[in-house]
């Protein structure tokens, strides 16, 4: 565990040693601050006109923090991959990763506390967002489950994304390549759900299965289902788990 936490210890002072993980944060609470303004504004507004027209009465975890969530995983799908392209590739790239394979720390290691330190930073992305939730609790009524459970599924997707991210990453000495390969899968990820109602029902629920999206809803209306969080955890795994084969191959060209 101490090697472990030396490396995202590591992780953590490359990212804050270059402007990489203020940039990072900055630029994900701005983006997450329009999206919230944006839909606020709206949700305001369709709020006093409802009446007038004859409407329903609004929820603003339907109609609000859903949406921003929504686009807080576009964001992410376009982050991420900044995030974890240097993680090997810088590396390979400086000569210091001869330095961690001869290093007494397992392979193991190495890929949780590259994993650990980047989903820290993307935890971290996620944390300064609770401030604008924050702000509905103190001025309004929104229902903290659909809130809580929303957190948790884009944490699990930020994890799919991450180890994503360091698999390309351990492929390749180039950050540009390891980013363009992370963002090119999670894309096919993100849409593959949307060719299913064009290839049959039997393949539509295999897309449907595999869509990295199509897990998330639940979690946004404020349900924890077991078969997405077992997806979630199985996709991680496997993703590490490959990463560490992919460490364990430079240990042995090393």
């Amino acid at each position: 565990m101490t090697n472990i936490l030396a490396i995202v210890r590591k992780e953590w002072k490359g990212y804050f040693a270059s402007p990489i993980g203020y940039v990072v944060i900055g630029m994900n609470a701005v983006v997450f601050g329009f999206f919230y303004l944006l839909y606020l504004s709206y949700f305001i507004r369709q709020s006093m006109q409802g009446p007038q027209m004859g409407g329903g009465p609004m929820n603003v975890n339907l109609q609000m923090i859903r949406p921003v969530f929504d686009n807080s995983m576009v964001v992410a799908l376009f982050v991420v991959p900044l995030i974890t392209m240097r993680t090997y590739a810088e590396e390979k790239r400086s000569g210091t990763i001869e330095l961690l394979m001869t290093s007494p720390v397992t392979d193991f290691q190495i890929v949780m506390g590259k994993f650990l330190g980047a989903m820290s930073l993307y935890a971290a992305m996620l944390g300064i967002t609770v401030i604008h939730i924050g702000v509905l609790f103190a001025y309004g009524n929104p229902e903290w489950k659909p809130i809580l459970t929303g957190y948790l599924g884009l944490l699990l997707i930020g994890a799919c994304f991450v180890s994503v991210g360091l698999l390309f990453s351990s492929m390749t000495k180039n950050q540009i390549v390891a980013g363009m390969f992370t963002f090119a899968l999670l894309l096919l990820l993100w849409a593959i759900g949307w060719v299913g109602p064009f290839v049959g029902p039997t393949l539509e629920r295999l897309t449907t299965y595999l869509s990295l999206t199509g897990h998330v809803d639940d979690f946004l209306r404020g349900v924890v289902d077991s078969q997405h969080v077992v997806y979630y955890l199985s996709f991680i795994t496997f993703g590490l788990f490959l990463t560490a084969k992919a460490v364990d191959s430079e240990r042995w060209r090393g």
